[in-house]
């Protein structure tokens, strides 16, 4: 029964989700600066193909992200607004059942668009390889439907993944959408400059117990940028599948430990 109510409350948040006007905007914005980077890959020559993939690249992490934070921080503040929390929770519905529940329906939301815009991509890279010439084609680092892309959307997934979970947690705590977003975006910008933070005291002359604290918000902070593989996979180099392995289960280790924090602070709170 546990997983029939969690499917429910997912599958309602899908529902929801696909018919957010935010979404649609969202969504169409980025398959629009996907196909503006066939016409962006003409301008310079020979440069096409890398700049297609990398802009493609880019723009579904992009998309991702900004579908992640409007759309998440909303799903609790949301309920709470309309008063429509009391009655859910006055079912036979655990609380933290129904966070789990708003997680997977938001991921699975996340991992459809993720998945559109990528047969997009891919629509457009065979249209190139169709189009060009084959001294063109073996002039490239790595043929146009180079499989390693998807790695890199797997990689993707998975950092969406632990920004789902991080900005359902701050939408368990805070009434304010506006602050939810604030903290979320904050918490992503600061993830995806980590590893500068990791390693302060080697950047930065600085007073060492300053230092060692920056070095240790860095290292709790979400490694949003050790995802990042697009510049590799743009010019050929492979992308090994342990090293997807060890992102991916960092992913859900961190994604777990968010949602257990989301899962805590909700049980707990009031509603009047």
């Amino acid at each position: 029964m546990k997983a029939y109510r969690i499917r429910l409350v997912a599958w309602h948040v899908f529902k929801e989700s696909v018919r957010d006007r935010v979404l649609y905007g969202i969504g169409a914005f980025a398959l629009l600066l996907v196909a503006a980077s066939a016409l962006i890959g003409q301008i310079t020559a020979g440069q096409d193909l890398k700049i297609i993939k990398d802009l493609g690249l880019s723009t579904i992490e992009f998309a991702g992200a900004l579908m992640t934070v409007f759309i998440g921080v909303g799903l609790v503040a949301r309920e709470i607004d309309r008063r429509s929390i009391d009655s859910l929770l006055a079912k036979p519905l655990p609380r933290w059942e129904f966070i789990v529940g708003k997680y997977a329906g938001l991921v699975l939301t996340i991992a459809v668009n993720v998945a559109l815009m990528t047969l997009a991509l891919f629509a457009m890279l065979a249209w190139l390889r169709w189009t060009s010439p084959e001294g063109v084609r073996l002039s490239w680092d790595a043929p146009a439907l180079d499989p390693h892309l998807l790695l890199v959307v797997a990689l993707t997934m998975g950092e969406l993944a632990v920004l789902t979970a991080v900005a359902l947690f701050f939408s368990s705590f805070s009434s304010s959408a506006f602050w939810s977003v604030v903290f979320t975006i904050g918490l992503y910008i600061a993830g995806l400059n980590s590893h500068d933070l990791r390693h302060f005291t080697d950047l930065v002359q600085t007073p060492a117990v300053f230092g060692r604290l920056v070095d240790l918000v860095g290292w709790l902070l979400p490694a949003f940028d050790a995802f990042d593989r697009k510049i590799d996979v743009v010019h050929g180099l492979p992308v090994p599948l342990g090293f997807v392995a060890a992102r991916l289960a960092y992913a859900a280790i961190y994604a777990a430990v968010a949602l257990g924090g989301a899962m805590l602070v909700f049980s707990r709170r009031e509603f009047k």
